[in-house]
């Protein structure tokens, strides 16, 4: 049996989340990162020494990392779907995540903590505004990836495009006027009707809301 340490609420855990869903995989679930102190705990520790969720246990392997996590969960039970077997078509799945990581993550989670989850008092509105720039710009360079194909690595559906689809909804939905660029818009409402994306993701978020406690 599966097991998946994180709160289902957190930006990474929606990742490992979302693809378990797909995957129809059932697991335990250990709702760790809401309370203060629990991922310094021994026990967390030693299954992940960064203190960080989210974390999953598979048999014996503990895997740390969402992204690493969603590329072991399709390589493991999804080969020839989420995981592509052509080597190319791999590596533009594979690119988009890194992507995700180290550009569209950072900015998304600075908008999104700058804004929804600090009280309107306390809201540094130039620093939102850059956010919110430089988000424009990431979903921008999505559009002209997906104007010529329906995801992101081609055709299908891929383990490439859950990383970087996670914040569409909070992102569309937080009470920002954001950018709606066409084909990002198109690739929403083809994510719209996958049930594990709508189950996992379109989720009420309201209990982040001026809160930066966890």
């Amino acid at each position: 049996m599966l097991e998946l340490w994180g709160r289902k609420n957190a930006y990474n855990v929606q990742k490992v989340v979302w693809i378990l869903a797909e995957l129809k995989l059932e697991y335990v679930h250990h709702d760790v990162g809401s309370t203060t102190g629990d991922l310094d705990s021994e026990e967390f520790l030693a299954l992940n020494p960064h203190a960080r969720i989210p974390v999953l246990r598979d048999r014996d392997a503990i895997i740390w990392e969402s992204n690493s996590i969603v590329r072991y969960l399709a390589a493991s039970y999804a080969a020839g779907t989420l995981w592509s077997e052509d080597a190319l078509e791999r590596s533009c799945a594979e690119r988009w995540m890194d992507w995700e990581l180290c550009k569209l993550q950072p900015d998304f989670i600075d908008l999104f903590w700058g804004y929804y989850r600090s009280s309107p008092e306390s809201r540094n509105h130039q620093a939102i505004a850059a956010a919110q720039q430089r988000c424009a710009q990431h979903f921008a360079q999505l559009d002209r990836q997906l104007a010529s194909r329906p995801y992101l690595a081609g055709e299908s559906f891929t383990m490439g495009d859950i990383p970087c689809a996670v914040c569409l909804y909070r992102y569309f939905h937080m009470g920002l006027d954001v950018d709606r660029p066409e084909h990002v818009l198109l690739w929403y409402e083809r994510l719209s009707q996958r049930s594990a994306f709508a189950n996992t993701i379109m989720t009420p978020f309201d209990e982040l809301k001026g809160r930066l406690d966890y």
